[in-house]
């Protein structure tokens, strides 16, 4: 069994966009700049923007924090996402979902420009995605075409069960999975939870993503030997054994699925660092489409 290393791998990508980040300041241009908005304080995201945060001062971008309290109205969030499609000195920004309730998460994704949408979320770029043009692709998706790329798994012609139909991963990934690329070239078939015979699709799975959110569900009898297992999920099980009160379960039964795969992604340290690195890779992109103009 070979694990695919997503801690690693980002460290790695993280250092050569460092490096590309060096060369453009050497030409005496001003750092990439990446801006998150938070709305509220939803304990997770806050930590998920902490880290993004942090990473673009790893890489030298600049960044730039916008804090709304939860109270803010959809009136004011858009017009913070108008300044910001507006601010020459933002390469790119994301919007932390989810969003309070009040708020309608669609019209703010939409009011994102697209040439500033490093998440890849806007319909613009979705459909660039599904056309094979350049585009801004979707982070989690991006970093796993990445991760199969960088190990050298072998995708041409294989079956790739998607478990989830998400517009954030399972719909990305079955589309780009099927398309002529590195880490492309499969048959894929999608599976959600009107599917009937999930078991049948994923014993004949030669990939299997899981992005059901549903921890620790895909276990070793419902692979076969020698399997890529993608592991999408990440969620707090509650667990009294631990100072913390959880534990971070994926969507696979690691402990049995591993004994049996011939790769598989750990949670965490599989696909989380990967969406954060192509984060970055989105935005350096950005940059150099701005830079251009």
């Amino acid at each position: 069994m070979i694990l695919l290393d997503g801690k690693q791998t980002s460290a790695n990508i993280k250092a050569e966009i460092a490096l590309a980040v060096t060369e453009i300041k050497k030409e005496g241009k001003r750092a990439p700049h990446l801006a998150a908005v938070i709305v509220g304080n939803n304990g997770a995201s806050m930590t998920y923007v902490g880290a993004k945060v942090k990473a673009c001062e790893l890489v030298g971008f600049s960044s730039t924090l916008i804090d709304l309290p939860a109270q803010t109205t959809e009136v004011e969030l858009l017009s913070e996402i108008h300044a910001l499609n507006d601010n020459l000195e933002i390469d790119g920004f994301i919007v932390q979902l989810p969003l309070p309730e009040h708020i309608d998460e669609q019209k703010i994704l939409m009011a994102v420009h697209p040439d500033k949408d490093v998440d890849g979320f806007h319909p613009t770029n979705v459909g660039r995605m599904a056309l094979d043009l350049p585009t801004f692709l979707s982070a989690t998706p991006y970093g796993i075409m990445e991760l199969l790329e960088r190990y050298k798994v072998p995708t041409s012609g294989k079956h790739v069960v998607v478990i989830g139909r998400s517009h954030i991963v399972g719909r990305p990934m079955s589309i780009l999975m099927s398309q002529k690329r590195p880490a492309g070239d499969s048959t894929v078939t999608i599976a959600h939870s009107r599917t009937t015979n999930l078991e049948k699709l994923t014993l004949e799975a030669d990939i299997v993503v899981a992005a059901l959110g549903i921890p620790e569900f895909l276990k070793a009898e419902m692979v076969k030997p020698g399997a890529v297992i993608i592991d999408v999920g990440i969620t707090r099980v509650p667990d009294e054994t631990k100072k913390r009160g959880y534990r971070i379960a994926g969507d696979v039964d690691f402990e049995s699925v591993s004994k049996k795969a011939g790769y598989i992604t750990p949670v965490p340290g599989g696909v989380g660092p990967m969406t954060i690195a192509m984060l970055l890779k989105n935005t350096l992109l950005a940059f150099g489409r701005h830079a251009s103009k």
